[in-house]
């Protein structure tokens, strides 16, 4: 057996949570590989809606495993939210939930070292969501890093190295004195919390699922655009989004990477700052926002809006290797007469359709191929025999300009607004 693997393309939001759930049923196992609580995966079924940031989005299907991999980063008093207010909606986690030894414990004082250092950039700021994650990340390529299995081994001992260090880095800063006495305790109590789950060897776990024959299937958390290496910096996350960061993440050999599906939307978003090509400042960014409810699922925050940009997408489809493309939210477009996709990029007087090195130094023009609108109300379709012709038409454009095939059509935020072409 080969592990699958499910990854944004675009600068995340691209509904991973609402696909993993979907596919959950076609798996034994869903592992979440990287990231923290500063994704926001939204699913909605039932006439309910839930939003996951640390616990895989497999957790209320039939009782699959779902594995919290090395590759993410925890802060115990958020998954200790989100796991009480599943627990609530009937979801039993204890018996589906395991969490890696390996993944690395977001501190209280990490969240003050994100924002001490969002402060010190000044108008440089990156837009982070201010819960830690990057100070943890650092931590963990620093090897200073506190993981979930030191809480069976000399935690005291090893926190207070840590907190003592974190302390210390703000004092340089020139940060004031904080009194984190309440913060901490809530943080120690999550921590005995965290000790009631099964604490496993994510890797050995992993593969030994693959050499029994049991299916998995790997989630990423943010988009291929964010990635550390190969997105937009330094505007991007701390972690390895892509098709790799499956393999680290989660202790998988490349040779057991199976199909890889690549989700976007019909158009694109971004949340913070950094380079955006395609961003509409008009009347039509503003429509698509409030048509699509495009605000952060963690932090609340307006998302940018922008035409679909194919140059980021070929790039993102070449880094992951994806076999399979997912696309969401088309039905936001319904009203619109016509349709844009960005198919190069202007720099400089020359066309080009590769990314460059750097977006943000240099200015960077769309190059629009125009498509007719479906002016169709896509929610209430259930096969793809009902799409219009025009909206069949932008599929096998993209088809064509990106060379994946389209196995997944979402039409509504609902888990039946999913059609499935060609899996």
């Amino acid at each position: 057996m080969k592990a699958d693997v499910l990854l944004g393309l675009q600068w995340g939001d691209e509904g991973k949570g609402k696909v993993v759930d979907v596919l959950t049923p076609r798996y034994d196992v869903v592992a979440r590989f990287q990231g923290g609580p500063n994704a926001g995966h939204t699913l909605e079924f039932d006439g309910k809606k839930y939003v996951l940031r640390s616990i895989p989005s497999g957790v209320f299907q039939h009782g699959q495993i779902n594995i919290i991999g090395n590759g993410v980063v925890l802060d115990p008093v958020l998954f200790r939210q989100e796991a009480e207010e599943l627990q609530k909606s009937g979801i039993d986690l204890r018996n589906v939930l395991k969490i890696s030894k390996k993944a690395h414990l977001i501190m209280p004082t990490h969240r003050l070292l994100d924002a001490a250092g969002e402060r010190a950039k000044g108008d440089s700021k990156i837009g982070t969501t201010g819960k830690g994650i990057g100070p943890t990340y650092t931590d963990k390529i620093s090897r200073n890093g506190l993981r979930i299995g030191d809480i069976f081994n000399d935690f005291d001992i090893k926190y207070a190295k840590a907190r003592k260090l974190h302390l210390d880095q703000l004092e340089r800063m020139g940060e004031p004195a904080t009194d984190i006495s309440e913060l901490e305790q809530n943080w120690l109590d999550s921590i005995n919390y965290l000790r009631s789950f099964d604490i496993i060897d994510s890797e050995y776990y992993v593969n030994n699922c693959l050499d029994e024959g049991k299916s998995v299937l790997c989630e990423g958390a943010q988009g291929t655009m964010l990635d550390v290496d190969f997105g937009s910096y330094p505007f991007v996350t701390s972690s390895n989004t892509i098709t790799a960061g499956a393999c680290s993440g989660l202790g998988l050999a490349p040779n057991r990477i199976g199909e890889v599906f690549g989700i976007f939307k019909a158009y694109c978003t971004r949340v913070g700052s950094g380079p955006f090509p395609t961003e509409l400042f008009d009347e039509t960014g503003k429509t698509i926002r409030a048509i699509g409810h495009e605000f952060g699922a963690v932090t609340g925050r307006e998302r940018r809006c922008g035409w679909i940009d194919l140059v980021a997408l070929r790039y993102a489809i070449m880094i992951d290797g994806v076999t399979k493309l997912i696309m969401m939210k088309s039905d936001v477009l319904d009203t619109f007469d016509t349709i844009k996709a960005c198919v190069a990029y202007k720099i400089n007087g020359v066309e080009t359709d590769r990314m460059p090195f750097n977006l943000e130094d240099q200015a960077v023009e769309p190059v629009y191929v125009e498509l007719p609108g479906w002016k169709t109300d896509m929610t209430a379709l259930r096969s793809e025999s009902e799409f219009p012709a025009e909206f069949s038409a932008y599929i096998d454009f993209l088809e064509q300009r990106l060379g994946v095939p389209v196995a997944i059509v979402s039409i509504g935020p609902d888990r039946e607004q999913t059609i499935i072409r060609n899996l």
